[in-house]
């Protein structure tokens, strides 16, 4: 039996295999139903019980709470005590399960041996060791981009309801309920940081906690703001109009930076795809009738 008729074997017997461990049976979708859990809950449940045995194999000794990697964790909105199983867990099968397939993949394709095999593995192991890193990356920086997007709105709003008589905590609650459609990240830090003070905890902390788990620098310029009207007793309503329309400039002022660099990212496109073509359209016909005119005479002349 030929190596690709076993790669295929192995692989719809893996594929299987996951799909019948996976899948619920009658009686866990009997339970579910009755125990009224959230659609998906089931299978990523699963998922992550089986890979949290393989996150002790990479899992740092440092503590959870103070490390950066939970800081970062907190910017992409994820919140699951086994999210960090989970995590080392796929640091630590992927590299495996990578170097694996491409071992097959070099072996069956290209006969590749020696130093060229090896290095091969090597590097998609290592591409499986940073891939989870890569996508909490992408996470936290598509939802900071999302709330600094929303964020402008959501301060005039705040103002609004201060200026109609609304208390600040009370302001930053009713802002949660009106903009959760639109910004459900924004949306869930402020109703976190409601949660935090009317558990005890101060202003201060409160604010402070919220510009650690969004990371953008406009919500820790609003918890600074906040803080210091607090302290020295100035009106939050005029702080928060200063704010909003210092805001709005900002935004205002990156939206004309990206505009300015649109030509500059247009060049090499226009350099290496569109000029080519222009010219290959635009002098292609008179380079064939030069060709055409001059080569009976230089054949004649020769």
């Amino acid at each position: 039996m030929s190596l690709p008729i076993i790669v295929f074997l192995a692989v719809t017997c893996g594929l299987l295999a996951a799909y019948f461990w996976l899948t619920p049976t009658v009686v866990d979708q009997r339970v579910d139903s009755l125990a009224a859990k959230r659609p998906g809950a089931s299978w990523t449940a699963r998922v992550a019980d089986v890979v949290s045995p393989f996150a002790k194999l990479s899992r740092p000794d440092e503590a959870w709470e103070g490390s950066s990697l939970r800081i970062r964790f907190l910017n992409a909105g994820i919140r699951s005590a086994k999210a960090p199983l989970v995590f080392f867990g796929l640091k630590t099968l992927l590299p495996l399960a990578f170097a694996a397939g491409s071992f097959v993949m070099l072996r069956a394709n290209t006969n590749a041996s020696g130093m060229t095999l090896l290095l091969g593995v090597m590097l998609t192991a290592l591409a499986g060791c940073y891939l989870p890193n890569l996508l909490l990356s992408l996470t936290a920086r598509r939802r900071k981009r999302a709330i600094f997007e929303d964020f402008p709105d959501t301060a005039d709003l705040l103002l609004v309801c201060v200026e109609a008589g609304l208390g600040l905590d009370a302001g930053m609650s009713r802002v949660a309920e009106e903009v959760m459609d639109k910004s459900p990240a924004l949306a869930e830090e402020l109703h976190l940081t409601n949660l935090e003070m009317r558990a005890g905890s101060t202003r201060e902390a409160a604010l402070r906690n919220l510009a650690l788990r969004t990371n953008v620098e406009e919500l820790g310029s609003f918890a600074t703001m906040l803080t210091q009207a607090d302290r020295f007793g100035a009106s939050v309503g005029d702080a928060l109009r200063v704010f909003s329309d210092d805001l709005r400039h900002k935004r205002f002022i990156r939206a004309e930076e990206k505009a300015a660099r649109i030509p500059t990212k247009m060049l090499f496109p226009l350099v290496l795809f569109i000029f080519p073509s222009v010219f290959l359209v635009v002098l292609g016909p008179a380079v064939i009738q030069i060709i055409r005119t001059i080569g009976p005479m230089l054949k004649a002349g020769g």
